[in-house]
């Protein structure tokens, strides 16, 4: 009778775990349209950490901005052109008391194209700006891919008028054109959250424990005396 009741709490236990398990690992994550923010480095792009309204970037620095679909923003697609600020303003020359800052622009490829907009062609270009040494990159990207749209909460959503419409939305799948409601910023980290990620495997590694203490005293009861 014993034995029964134990194998009972550990098929209950089990089929806890399982349901905890498929809770924290989602079938499939939500993706985002919009505008990625990268700075420039030695050839390089990283994930910019600061706002456009914010980050101020130094003479000789370049930005660099993606507009694109992705899971998050750390999986991101970055810009197709490589940074390279010495090619980029060449032929600008610097001026006291300025700063030269070059900035990369790449609208995507067509499958991020949202419905109702046209992908501008060129795709992507390159530009060097002079600016006063205090300018935003926000102000950068004004002078040179304007018109700029922004949302009520300051989030930039076009660059050069592009896309049309929508502003970092979800999109229900890879396809172009399939959207629901919210988004995040251009520089917000979009991942699902990790705390509830953690929690979800703790209390799993919680019932697999329990689960493991059931057959050890399963097989204590068993063993002869």
């Amino acid at each position: 009778m014993r034995t029964r009741r134990t194998g009972a709490v550990a098929g209950l236990l089990a089929a806890a775990l399982l349901l905890v398990l498929t809770t924290v690992t989602p079938a499939s994550a939500s993706s985002y349209r919009y505008w990625s923010f990268w700075q420039g480095s030695a050839s390089v792009w990283s994930l910019q950490q600061s706002a456009p309204n914010t980050n101020r970037p130094a003479d000789g620095s370049v930005d660099g901005w993606r507009f694109g679909i992705s899971v998050d923003s750390a999986g991101a697609a970055k810009p197709g052109t490589a940074p390279d600020f010495a090619t980029a303003c060449a032929d600008t020359p610097a001026v006291s008391g300025k700063k030269r800052v070059a900035v990369v622009i790449d609208y995507g490829v067509a499958g991020d194209v949202p419905a109702g907009s046209t992908l501008p062609h060129p795709t992507s270009f390159t530009a060097c700006a002079v600016l006063p040494a205090d300018a935003t990159s926000a102000q950068l990207l004004a002078q040179v891919a304007p018109p700029l749209r922004y949302d009520s909460n300051g989030n930039l959503c076009a660059v050069g008028g592009y896309p049309t419409t929508g502003c970092g939305v979800v999109v229900t799948g890879t396809a172009a054109g399939g959207t629901t409601t919210a988004a995040p910023n251009a520089t917000s980290k979009a991942a699902p959250s990790k705390s509830s990620k953690t929690a979800g495997w703790i209390i799993g590694a919680v019932l697999l424990a329990a689960l493991a203490g059931a057959g050890y005293w399963q097989t204590r009861r068993r063993r002869p005396q």
